[in-house]
C-alpha cells in the first residue's frame, strides 16, 4: 500500500485504466480522421470531385502542421502545460475542424475554385466543396496531432520502465479501431439517412464522447501529480527552445522520423485510397469493399500485443522495424501486379500489411522515448509528427494527381444511391508502385538507425522492462 501511495502509477490497475481511457479518446478521433475514406466515388458522383479534389482534401490534414508549424508549437505547448491541458485543447480544436468539414459536405456550397498568386497557380480549379472541406480538415489535423502526441506523452508517463512498447503500441492500435470502424460503416449510414454527411455527423458526436471520457483522465492524472509532489519526485525541467536543437542534433532521432513519414506515407493514403482501389480491381461494391482494409487495423489491435510485449521482454527494436518494412514493400508489390486480383488476395495482402502496420509502430515510438529525456518527449514527438505530416499532406495529392493524368482507364455510368452517375475507372498499378518506394526507403533508415544504435548504445536492441 505504502508503494502505491508514492507513486500511483506502480497500481497496475491505474496504468492500465488510463490507457484505456486514452485510447478510448483517441479511437474516437480516428474515426473523424478516416468517415470519408470510402467515399471517394460517393463524393465524385454526389459532390463532382476529381481524384485530385479528393487527394487535394484529403491532403489538407497536414496543410497548417506543415507550413504554420503548429506541430512544434504544438509539442512546446505539451511540454510547457502539460497533457491535460493540451489533449482538451487539442479536442476542441478538432471538433472546430469536423463542423467545417461536415457543413462542406452537406450540400451547402457549389461552383468551383481557383487560387492563383502572381501568375502562379497555388489551387487549381477545385470543386468549392472540396476547399472547404479540406480547410476544416486542416484544423482538425493540427488537433488531431496535438492529441496525438500528448496521448503518446501521457502513456510513456505512466508506463515508463513498465509495459511500455506495449501500453503504447495498444493505445496506437485501439485508436485504429476508429479506422476500421470508418472503413465499413458510413456506406450504411448514407444508405440509412440518405445523407451524405452522416458518418461526420457520428464522427462529432463520438468526439464529444471522446471529450467526456478524456476528462475523466485528467482527474487520475491529477492525482498522480499530487502524490508524486506528497513524496517528493522532482518535476521536469520546462521546455527551453535550446533543446529543439538539442533534439536537432541526435542523428538517431532523425532516422527514425525519415523511417516515420516513410511508413506512414505507404500506410495512411493507401488507406485513403483503398476502398476505391478494391472496387475496381476486385470487381467488389463500395458497400462491401470497406471491409477489406478495414482488417488492417483490427489485424493490427491482435498483433501489436505480441511485438509490444515481445520489445518489451526481448528488445530487437531497430530489427522489428526492419522486417515490418520488408513487409510492407511485399505486400504493395504484390498489389500493384495487375493478374493478382482474386478477392482472397486481397483479403490476405491487407492482413500481412497489418501485421506489418503492427510490428513497425509498436517498436517505433517506444524508440524515441529511449533516445530523448522525457521534459523534451513532447517536443520530439512533435517533430517527428511534423516530419510525418509532409507526407500525409503531399502523398494522398500526389496520389489523386498521378489517378487523374496517368491511371484513367474509361469511364462507366453505374446506379449509386439510386442515381446513374458518370463513374471514373482507374488502374492503380502505378500508386501501388509508388507506395513500394517508400516502404524501400523506410527499409534504408531502419538499417541507418540499428547501426546508429550499435555506435551510441541507445538500447533500442534491449528490453524495455527493468528487472
Amino acid at each position: 500500500m505504502q508503494q502505491i501511495k508514492k507513486s500511483l502509477r506502480d497500481s497496475k490497475s491505474a496504468r492500465w485504466l488510463v490507457l484505456v481511457l486514452v485510447s478510448f479518446t483517441m479511437m474516437c478521433m480516428y474515426y473523424l480522421t478516416d468517415a470519408m475514406a470510402p467515399l471517394q466515388e460517393r463524393l465524385q458522383a454526389g459532390l463532382s470531385w476529381t481524384a485530385s479534389d479528393y487527394g487535394f482534401f484529403t491532403s489538407g490534414y497536414g496543410w497548417f502542421n506543415v507550413f504554420l508549424l503548429m506541430l512544434v508549437f504544438s509539442g512546446m505547448i505539451l511540454d510547457k502545460m502539460g497533457v491535460r491541458f493540451t489533449g482538451i485543447l487539442a479536442i476542441g480544436i478538432m471538433l472546430s475542424g469536423g463542423f467545417i468539414k461536415y457543413w462542406a459536405i452537406s450540400g451547402h456550397i457549389q461552383g468551383m475554385y481557383e487560387l492563383t498568386i502572381f501568375s502562379w497557380q497555388v489551387i487549381a480549379p477545385s470543386a468549392k466543396s472540396a476547399v472547404v472541406a479540406g480547410f476544416g480538415f486542416a484544423i482538425f489535423g493540427v488537433g488531431c496531432e496535438m492529441f496525438g502526441i500528448a496521448a503518446n506523452k501521457a502513456v510513456v508517463r505512466w508506463f515508463r520502465g513498465k509495459e511500455m512498447a506495449l501500453a503504447i503500441g495498444l493505445n496506437t492500435s485501439t485508436g485504429r479501431i476508429g479506422t476500421a470502424l470508418a472503413m465499413f460503416t458510413p456506406i450504411p449510414l448514407i444508405k440509412l439517412t440518405g445523407e451524405l454527411s452522416a458518418p461526420v455527423i457520428l464522427s462529432l458526436f463520438l468526439l464529444c464522447l471522446g471529450l467526456l471520457v478524456f476528462i475523466l483522465f485528467t482527474f487520475i492524472d491529477r492525482k498522480l501529480d499530487k502524490e508524486e509532489a506528497d513524496a517528493g519526485v522532482a518535476a521536469d525541467e520546462e521546455f527551453k527552445f535550446a533543446d529543439i536543437l538539442e533534439i536537432g542534433r541526435n542523428r538517431a532521432f532523425w532516422y527514425i522520423s525519415a523511417l516515420c513519414v516513410l511508413f506512414y506515407s505507404a500506410v495512411f493514403p493507401f488507406i485513403k485510397y483503398a476502398t476505391n482501389m478494391i472496387v475496381q480491381k476486385f470487381g467488389i461494391s463500395d458497400a462491401f469493399a470497406g471491409y477489406i482494409p478495414a482488417l488492417l487495423p483490427f489485424s493490427a489491435l491482435l498483433l501489436t500485443p505480441v511485438f509490444g510485449s515481445l520489445f518489451d521482454k526481448k528488445g530487437k527494436g531497430a530489427t522489428i522495424m526492419i522486417v515490418g518494412s520488408i513487409l510492407l514493400v511485399c505486400v504493395h508489390l504484390l498489389f500493384s501486379v495487375p493478374s493478382l486480383n482474386s478477392f482472397p488476395i486481397a483479403i490476405g495482402l491487407v492482413m500481412v500489411l497489418g501485421v506489418a502496420f503492427s510490428m513497425v509502430p509498436s517498436a517505433m515510438w517506444p524508440s524515441i522515448a529511449k533516445i530523448i529525456p522525457e521534459n523534451k518527449l513532447g517536443t520530439a514527438y512533435a517533430l517527428t509528427f511534423w516530419v510525418q505530416n509532409w507526407g500525409l499532406m503531399g502523398v494522398p495529392l500526389l496520389i489523386g494527381v498521378v489517378l487523374d493524368k496517368y491511371c484513367v482507364t474509361g469511364t462507366i455510368e453505374k446506379l449509386v444511391d439510386g442515381k446513374v452517375r458518370v463513374v471514373t475507372l482507374y488502374n492503380y498499378t502505378i500508386p501501388m508502385l509508388i507506395f513500394a518506394c517508400f516502404g524501400v526507403l523506410a527499409i534504408v533508415f531502419s538499417f541507418l538507425l540499428k547501426v546508429e544504435d550499435r555506435k551510441k548504445g541507445y538500447g533500442l536492441e534491449l528490453p524495455n522492462v527493468k528487472k
